[in-house]
């Protein structure tokens, strides 16, 4: 294993900040697996996974059992981890602009597509190269102006020529639960058995430009741009874990979603060895568009009736708000049947403020599917 320190430009005169990437395996391999963990800063279950995934895949490196390079980044967000307000982290936005770290990356295929004119051939193996290599030099030309933009650029240079980009985070209170691209959904099937994942959200283009995203996504445009003339490699198979709530953490559940990372590595051939026989897929994956979102309708006390993991039925109450002065108690119930995912940590609530979320096989949204 070895090291390489990316520093962050544009920060304040006189301090400094660096993403760290551990590096295991062989780089000339032809296969690369990309992990990054926490890019909302405060995601302690996902870095916790992966301190487990380091000392996993140093043995791994030693007994010779790597077939990919991997590189693994612990702490994505340095930034957002040096941001507390009144002893409380404050990870998933920039505070000063108020930008959510995991929305708006670039997404660079006009830039790749330019680059690409006139340099496909009949290979695809061949193609697969010089797409990675027209992105990094997109990648390399944008411009960055604040360190917002240099943390992004970072990150994206590190996974952009990966085979698997896996993003762990977690939400405040929800249950082990994937967010994967359509296309991407066949080969990212065994990770959400191995993991348990109890939900499994699919989206083309979430409108969010999240991390993953940026990988998928502009993998699938570049296939649509260029497959009925050149033969066009399947893209990454980029895939956000959201290692369920933010008070989630043992050593014996980080160990157990390690050792299903491993398995899954194993399964597709990262790994030397036989992995374990796959587990029953626990719910069937559904459209992001199919989830229904709620929002407090009232001011109050916040009373969650319904079960993290569990079926919700339509009609079914999944939250009370009581108002203080009156008691007067305002239900929420369920229009959809589906898995309630994730839900609020904070138990007072303002007017609009989100409540959770129930998986949906009917789609019901568009636009913006994820939150901000």
């Amino acid at each position: 294993m070895h090291s390489v320190t990316h520093p962050i430009s544009h920060l304040c005169s006189g301090t400094s900040q660096a993403v760290v990437a551990e590096h295991f395996g062989n780089a000339s391999s032809g296969r690369k697996v990309y992990l990054q963990a926490a890019l909302h800063a405060d995601e302690t279950p996902a870095m916790l996974v992966a301190t487990r995934l380091r000392d996993k895949f140093l043995a791994l490196e030693v007994q010779g059992r790597l077939r990919a390079e991997v590189v693994l980044v612990v702490m994505a967000n340095p930034l957002g981890l040096n941001q507390w307000l009144m002893g409380a982290p404050q990870g998933r936005f920039e505070l000063a602009s108020g930008r959510n770290y995991n929305r708006g990356f670039p997404m660079v295929f006009k830039a790749v597509a330019q680059r690409l004119e006139g340099a496909l051939t009949d290979d695809v193996d061949t193609n697969r190269q010089r797409v990675r290599a027209a992105w990094g030099e997109a990648l390399a030309a944008l411009p960055v102006t604040d360190a917002f933009g240099s943390l992004q650029h970072v990150l994206m240079t590190q996974a952009h020529d990966a085979d698997i980009v896996l993003d762990l985070h977690c939400s405040r209170e929800a249950t082990m639960h994937l967010y994967v691209g359509d296309e991407c959904w066949p080969a990212a099937e065994p990770l959400a058995r191995y993991l348990g994942s109890r939900a499994n959200l699919l989206a083309l283009d979430s409108g969010a430009f999240s991390f993953d995203e940026a990988q998928s996504y502009t993998w699938w445009q570049l296939r649509q741009h260029f497959g009925t003339t050149y033969p066009m490699p399947e893209g990454p198979v980029s895939v956000t874990v959201e290692h369920r709530g933010q008070r989630d953490v043992s050593y014996e559940q980080a160990d157990a979603d390690a050792d299903a990372i491993i398995q899954y590595l194993t399964h597709i051939g990262d790994i030397a060895g036989d992995a374990q026989p796959l587990p029953p897929l626990l719910h069937p994956a559904t459209p992001l568009a199919g989830s229904e979102q709620f929002r407090a309708p009232c001011a109050g006390i916040l009373v969650h009736r319904a079960a993290l993991g569990k079926m919700v039925e339509v009609g079914q109450p999944v939250f009370d708000i009581v108002a203080p002065l009156t008691g007067e108690v305002h239900t929420v119930s369920s229009r959809t049947q589906g898995v309630l995912y994730m839900r609020r940590d904070v138990r007072f609530v303002n007017a609009g403020d989100p409540l959770g979320r129930v998986t949906g096989q009917r789609v019901q949204r568009s636009g913006m599917l994820l939150g901000a």
